[in-house]
């Protein structure tokens, strides 16, 4: 009896070694080698980028000017279309053209697909997004009916119809890329930012599904999946270890295309991911999630409350 279970041990962990020698080389390959050479124009002219005036979407236009796009940049003020796009120019001396849209809207699209029109696009980035102005309970949500509908139409409704308009000539060249900007909060459900979360759920679900119909013409849909970044939206100023500024995830985002189908883009988010869908429970994760943000809700409204009083009491002094 000894000798069968000696064998059973032996070949345990030797299976056991080899799928950590495994995971490391893969890590090893993603994390450290990359796939930077894959991002270039030869999978086409054009890149597109939605939501690209400021944070991730401003770091993405850059980046891929930088590796000699040509870039068409699409985002709802037209003046900070205008600098941004005079910004690569004068510095990648690459050509811009912009689109200025409302992606709150429905009626776009027509619009957005004359300007897409002749374009050999080999990148979309759809970058555009929109969360919560501070958590906060469903029902206690401020114009809860508009909050709705353009929480739908900016982080759901624009993948689907960008893909839409840009993927069949891709599907006819052969190749082509899609990044699509999920988030974290979409790998489980983040209770008082409910709604947000469940829209980058659905863009995640979108990507990995889509990535399986169309591997095999060549094209790469890859489904992105950040934490913490410093950007307007997560009001976070100051870069550390585990926040890094656009750029710095931009960066290494890019070397995962064509690597991973769903990433979280930059390594210590990787550690981060794989601890809270691997190792910790999940209603652990909801809970801890449920009070990270009932705590920034409390703070926020009382904040509010204290502008308030300081503005009605020198309202009460003009008076």
């Amino acid at each position: 009896m000894i000798e069968p279970l000696f064998l059973v041990g032996a070949c345990t962990v030797t299976c056991a070694l080899l799928w950590l020698l495994y995971r490391l080389l893969s890590g090893f390959r993603i994390w450290v080698l990359g796939n930077g050479n894959l991002m270039t124009p030869q999978l086409g002219r054009w890149a597109v980028v939605t939501g690209a005036t400021d944070g991730i979407g401003k770091s993405y236009a850059e980046e891929l000017a930088r590796r000699g796009f040509s870039l068409m940049l699409i985002s709802r003020s037209q003046d900070k279309l205008d600098d941004v796009a005079k910004s690569l120019e004068e510095q990648f001396n690459v050509e811009t053209r912009t689109i200025a849209a409302d992606f709150g809207k429905s009626d776009i699209y027509p619009k957005i697909e004359a300007g897409l029109s002749g374009l050999e696009i080999g990148v979309l980035v759809n970058n555009v997004g929109v969360s919560y102005p501070y958590p906060e309970y469903y029902l206690h949500i401020p114009d809860l009916d508009n909050f709705i509908t353009n929480m739908i139409n900016v982080n759901i409704t624009s993948v689907c119809q960008m893909t839409r308009l840009v993927l069949p000539r891709m599907v006819d060249r052969s190749k082509g890329v899609i990044l699509n900007i999920s988030s974290a909060s979409g790998m489980y459900p983040l209770p008082l930012l409910t709604v947000y979360s469940s829209s980058k759920a659905f863009v995640d679900f979108f990507s990995r599904g889509l990535q399986e119909e169309y591997r095999r013409q060549g094209i790469i849909i890859q489904s992105v999946l950040p934490f913490f970044v410093v950007t307007k939206m997560t009001r976070i100023r100051t870069p550390t270890l585990d926040k890094p500024t656009p750029d710095r995830y931009v960066q290494a985002e890019l070397k995962t295309v064509g690597l991973q189908s769903q990433t979280n883009g930059y390594f210590p988010h990787a550690v981060m991911g794989w601890l809270t869908t691997k190792l910790v429970p999940i209603n652990l994760v909801i809970f801890f999630g449920a009070r990270m943000n009932r705590l920034q809700r409390t703070g926020y409204l009382q904040r509010r409350r204290l502008r308030e009083q300081k503005q009605n009491g020198n309202d009460l002094k003009t008076d």
